[in-house]
């Protein structure tokens, strides 16, 4: 069969390629939403979101885990 011939279904060499390309294209649209779920579920942070340790510090104390005294304390240390 020579470069560009029917093959007997009605699509050439190239119809199969827009097949390919459709099928690819239809592969990444889906991932694409995927990911965009994953994003939107997650709020918008990465894993690389942490809190910082004066954050933390804050939130012990509100909760009452440590003492106003402990909390001075540690927040000169983080300075």
């Amino acid at each position: 069969m020579a470069f560009g011939m029917m093959d007997g279904y009605g699509f050439g060499v190239m119809g199969y390629g827009i097949f390919i390309l459709a099928f690819i294209f239809w592969i990444l649209v889906f991932v694409g939403l995927v990911l965009l779920i994953k994003y939107l579920w997650e709020g918008g942070r990465g894993k690389g979101f942490e809190e910082s340790a004066l954050e933390v510090l804050k939130k012990r104390y509100a909760r009452g885990e440590i003492s106003k005294e402990e909390f001075e304390e540690k927040k000169k240390d983080l300075s």
